[in-house]
């Protein structure tokens, strides 16, 4: 039977645009793993900085489906499940086969080695969909090779350089993605547009980003916090664009603390960050054309308001769609 590799790798990818965003400043990363006549065994992503990798997540659950030993899943230190499986895993392993979006990291960081750990369970077979540019975790497929493991690279190299492009943009400079929420006619106005999910999502994004930018008006008019308490996060910088600078400082994203406010009719500051998140309809969507990398969109399942996105002209290329419970939520870059 022939192998649709490329299936498994668009899994891994799928579960990896879930945490787009959330892993600052990691990038974004899945892994998928194939047992024994090739059943899928597990499918994972990593979550967040300082968390276990993709690799090491999927390995965890990998080894509690062949295994039954639901000790492993106890473990939350990547570390400590690392040692778990070079003790545990007796082999199982060895008629694997493993799909990640990222060359696995050679180097003992926050996390030890995936590369080496993939290595000594004896996996024969790796497919990566990008190689690794950071020279400080890359040599991965090196460690790979030498351990007879056979190392297929740029599976689906385009999707994932697409995945991949945030973490390149931390590297070089700074990404800068444009968020919204919109009903089916375009609409963002009159109220609370999206789920309370797709809102608890925002707020995790806001927890790893480091600036914050909104339009002076929707300040004034929603008094809004613009915090993470959904996620019990920390609240990002915020920048307020408005030519006018006098504002009620008892609006509530002025009483966070620890947290910078800045009031500009530029965008000057934005170079002193490297993770920034736009908050606003068409009117900010028009002023940050220029400098928009990735456009994140929460598609409401409804009808109403008024204002919004209606008189603008743009295409989209579509870089990955999931729903979460009520909502569709799309991340796209312009044509």
């Amino acid at each position: 039977m022939v192998i649709d590799h490329s299936f498994y790798m668009r899994l891994a990818l799928r579960e990896a645009w879930k945490y787009q965003g959330m892993t600052y400043p990691n990038p974004a990363v899945g892994c998928c793993i194939l047992g024994k006549d090739d059943n899928i065994l597990a499918v994972e992503a990593h979550h967040k900085a300082g968390e276990p990798h993709a690799e090491v997540n999927a390995l965890q659950q990998a080894y509690y489906k062949l295994t039954d030993d639901d000790a492993i899943l106890a473990l939350k230190n990547s570390a400590d499940i690392h040692s778990y499986l070079l003790v545990h895993h007796n082999g199982i392993f060895s008629n694997s086969s493993l799909y990640t979006t990222l060359e696995p990291c050679s180097h003992y960081g926050k996390t030890p080695s995936c590369a080496s750990l993939i290595a000594e369970l004896g996996i024969k077979q790796v497919y990566i969909g990008s190689n690794d540019m950071n020279k400080q975790a890359a040599n991965g497929n090196r460690i790979l090779s030498l351990h007879s493991c056979n190392v297929t690279t740029e599976l689906l190299k385009e999707e994932s350089e697409a995945l991949l492009y945030p973490f390149k943009k931390f590297l070089d400079s700074r990404f800068i993605f444009f968020k919204w929420a919109q009903r089916l006619n375009g609409t963002t106005d009159a109220g609370i547009v999206s789920s309370k999910e797709s809102r608890k999502h925002v707020h995790a994004l806001r927890d790893v980003c480091d600036l914050l930018v909104i339009g002076g008006n929707t300040v004034r008019t929603d008094r809004p916090t613009l915090d993470a308490r959904m996620v019990h996060g920390k609240a990002p910088d915020i920048l307020i664009l408005s030519r006018e600078q006098e504002f009620d400082e008892t609006i509530p994203l002025f009483l966070v603390e620890n947290r910078k406010v800045y009031i500009a009719n530029n965008f000057e500051i934005l170079q002193k960050y490297k993770n920034i998140m736009i908050e606003g309809s068409a009117k900010m969507f028009e002023l940050t054309r220029h400098m928009v990398d990735y456009y994140l969109c929460y598609l409401a399942p409804s009808f109403g308001g008024e204002e919004g996105f209606k008189s603008v002209e743009e295409k989209f290329e579509i870089l990955n769609v999931n729903k979460e419970e009520k909502d569709i939520i799309m991340w796209m870059k312009r044509i």
